[in-house]
């Protein structure tokens, strides 16, 4: 029956987005002058996954570049090449290129053919650049064999069942891969009323090998390797490579030439027979002398003679261990004996016995999860939360005396629901290395493309923030880092100059505070042009002066549409970015900051919530309606007094805090509430700080500080003005939760009219 390999293919995605990500971290460490066995080793395989599987679900276009890519990484990890910067370069191009090829497959993308095409041009030409490989036809002929010197000949017979379509082509790739390990036949190939195949391979690699290139093709259930052996000319059975060597009459053949069994059949017994006849003796035991025999052969091969005189019963020659013997080993005698290679004392060898494959590929403590799930999940805890809150409520107003085990029963239900909560959404939660694991590429490429040296540090990979948040900082994140490369980092002849190392830094860092994931994006470089952006803002017309401070000078860069740049670039100068990345970041409920000292450098600072679906919020009342200000906005709380209210140039809404004034926010005002305080004196002023901006926000009472769920207004009813989204309280009404970026922008406006 056939299988639908089309139900195994997000695992097969989900995989090779992982391999390829392991193949960049590495390529980008790697030091091609002096590369890590290991490191090479992993990349080989990740390669090799790669491309069988890839194969195995008929992707012929991935398993072209990376079988290929595959040829070039075995013979560096072989040792019969040099790694260099060119291949690290084409292999990271051919990582581009097979994810643009898995995307396509997921129906992300579109493929580039022509890119594709290109990188297998340029990797085979690396290979065609390198010496010609050493296979078994290119090894020159040998020595004439010593007399009495056996010769090890090993092959096995594969039979097995292809999956997938184009059993042909498949076929073909999986021949060319087991001929580099060895001389492959065809007995059998695949028809219509018989998949099976049989193949034939002379190699000295053991059945585990072969069997792990044919599972990457194969059902493995169908998989079936036997060892084979072939006559020579005398009708010996010998196994190994160098079978078709033939000997005069008195030379003996074959490690393992197979004893008789009483009824003439071939037995299995390692022991080596003398083409005359002659009885034979365990592994390497001598064999019977010949009186006449003028003088001692010379010994051939890799197994040289030990000196039997010297040589006690328990010292094996060799590659191979010992077997129990009751004479010494000795291959053949010489007059000068090569170094002895001790080993213990015999003993009886135990069977080997075959690697236990597991069906589940082993037990890696982990499963894979959609998203999807993960999010009806946390939207059902969240629906438990809002639920309990209600049964607390209900419960506010009964005797505690009376109702003692259901107040008590209430507490515990409150405590493992939060216990719930804190669990379910640190499923959620990802490491913030899962993006900054991009940026050495991003580094590498766009240093070289700018003639820049640069070195990036990464601080605090393990924080953990909101996989709905990684995936929207990506972005923003990506474009700090080229600013800080193009603009801040200077060229290696400017650093030199003005006494600094030639080679830049950029660092990454990531932390908790305060209930927010703070991330940083610094350099050492120039730092930031205040003359330039003043000039610049001028010749835009925008209303600036030299008497702002710094950090009002910063905040211009990221206004629409505003570059410093002296001409326009493919990495930057068109006045798109900065301020893309600020409503990015305040879409998120974040906000950021600029630091930075001519001649030092620059330092960016991005805080985020820890999570989009729970906020740590201010309930507060106005009229009859209750509205949530999200906590990491909120700076104090106050009753103000009549001394504290200002007016300015006609501005009637400010109030003096600490000699700043600040724009007033009437709650009831922006949403049409009837019923509220709209005495000053009698109501509360909350001070609210976003984007580097504060304003105070009038309301009625504070109702009191909880966790609450984010639902989204938009996607249930429609985008309101002032309102992020909306929650359910304990009573079951909604409350809205503001969007404090946007009213302390609608307040800050009125501002430059008053001055």
């Amino acid at each position: 029956m056939a299988i639908d390999m089309s139900q195994f293919y997000q695992v097969f995605f989900e995989e090779a987005a992982e391999h390829l990500a392991s193949m960049e971290a590495l390529l980008l460490a790697i030091d091609p002058a002096a590369p890590d066995e290991e490191e090479v080793n992993a990349l080989f395989r990740a390669a090799h996954s790669i491309k069988g599987s890839s194969g195995t679900f008929g992707f012929q276009d991935m398993m072209e570049v990376t079988h290929i890519l595959e040829t070039m990484l075995d013979r560096v990890r072989k040792g019969e090449a040099p790694l260099t910067d060119d291949m690290v370069d084409a292999s990271l191009v051919a990582g581009d290129v097979l994810k643009n090829l898995l995307a396509a497959h997921k129906g992300e993308d579109e493929a580039d053919r022509e890119a594709a095409e290109a990188i297998c041009h340029r990797l085979q030409a690396l290979c065609n650049a390198l010496d010609a490989p050493v296979t078994v036809s290119s090894i020159p002929a040998p020595e004439p064999i010593a007399a009495g010197v056996p010769v090890c000949v090993t092959g096995f017979d594969l039979y097995f069942s292809l999956l997938g379509a184009s059993p042909e082509e498949r076929l073909g790739n999986l021949i060319e891969e087991l001929g580099s390990f060895g001389v492959v036949e065809t007995l059998a190939t695949p028809t219509a009323d018989n998949p099976e195949c049989h193949l034939r391979i002379t190699t000295e690699v053991g059945a585990d090998v072969l069997r792990g290139i044919i599972d990457f093709v194969a059902d493995g259930e169908t998989v079936r390797i036997e060892p084979f052996g072939q006559q020579d000319a005398d009708g010996h059975e010998a196994y190994g490579f160098f079978h078709d060597m033939i000997q005069p009459a008195d030379e003996a053949y074959g490690f393992f030439d197979p004893q008789p069994e009483p009824d003439g059949s071939s037995g299995s017994v390692p022991v080596v027979f003398s083409v005359d006849g002659g009885e034979a003796y365990g592994f390497f035991t001598d064999l019977p002398a010949q009186s006449d025999a003028p003088a001692e052969p010379e010994p051939y091969g890799l197994f040289t003679d030990l000196e039997p005189a010297a040589a006690p019963a328990e010292t094996a020659y060799g590659f191979f261990d010992p077997l129990p013997q009751a004479a010494p080993a000795v291959v053949a005698a010489a007059p000068e004996p090569a170094a002895v290679v001790e080993a213990p004392a015999p003993a009886a060898t135990p069977a080997r016995k075959p690697a236990v494959r597991s069906a589940g590929g082993g037990d890696s403590g982990s499963i894979r999860v959609s998203v999807e799930k993960v999010d009806q999940m946390i939207n059902l805890v969240g629906e438990l939360v809002i639920t309990q809150a209600m049964l607390t409520q209900a419960a506010s107003n009964v005797d505690p005396v009376i109702f003692e085990r259901l107040i008590n029963g209430l507490a515990q239900l409150e405590r493992n629901t939060r216990d719930l909560q804190e669990s379910v959404m640190s499923i959620r939660m990802m490491p913030i290395s899962v993006v900054f694991s991009r940026f050495p590429r991003v580094v590498r490429d766009l240093s070289q493309k700018l003639g820049k040296q640069v070195e990036l540090k990464t601080i605090g990979e393990t924080t953990e923030m909101d996989k709905s948040l990684v995936e929207r900082i990506t972005d923003p994140l990506t474009h700090l880092v080229r600013n800080s490369l193009d603009h801040g980092l200077e060229t290696p002849e400017k650093r030199r100059a003005a006494g600094k190392p030639e080679t830049g830094t950029i660092t990454l860092s990531a932390y908790h505070q305060s209930g927010n994931i703070v991330i940083e994006v610094g350099d050492d470089g120039a730092g930031l042009n205040r003359a330039r952006i003043l000039a610049k803002a001028k010749e835009r017309g925008m209303a600036v002066s030299d008497a702002m401070s710094d950090q009002e000078v910063w905040q211009l860069i990221m206004e629409p549409g505003f570059s410093t740049a002296e001409q326009v670039t493919e990495v930057s100068g068109r006045g798109v970015g900065m301020d893309v990345v600020k409503k990015n970041i305040s879409a998120m409920g974040g906000r950021i900051e600029l630091d930075s000292m001519p001649g030092v450098g620059t330092r960016i600072t991005v805080r985020l919530p820890l999570t989009l679906a729970i906020l740590d919020g201010m309930s507060v009342g106005v009229g009859p309606e209750t509205y949530i200000i999200p906590l990491g906005y909120v700076m104090e709380s106050m009753q103000p007094e009549r001394g504290m209210m200002k007016s300015v140039s006609g501005v009637e809404r400010l109030i003096q805090v600490r000699g700043e004034y600040l724009p007033v926010i009437c709650l009831h005002d922006v949403f049409r509430i009837q019923g509220a305080i709209t005495d000053w004196s009698k109501g509360i002023m909350v001070v609210l700080e976003a984007d580097g901006q504060s304003a105070a926000l009038f309301i009625d009472q504070l109702v009191g500080q909880h966790q609450v769920v984010i639902k989204s207004l938009e996607a249930n009813y429609r985008r309101v003005p002032g309102v992020a989204g909306a929650t359910i309280m304990g009573d079951g009404r909604v409350a809205l939760i503001l969007d404090v970026p946007m009213l302390v922008g609608m307040a800050r406006r009125v501002l430059p009219a008053a001055a």
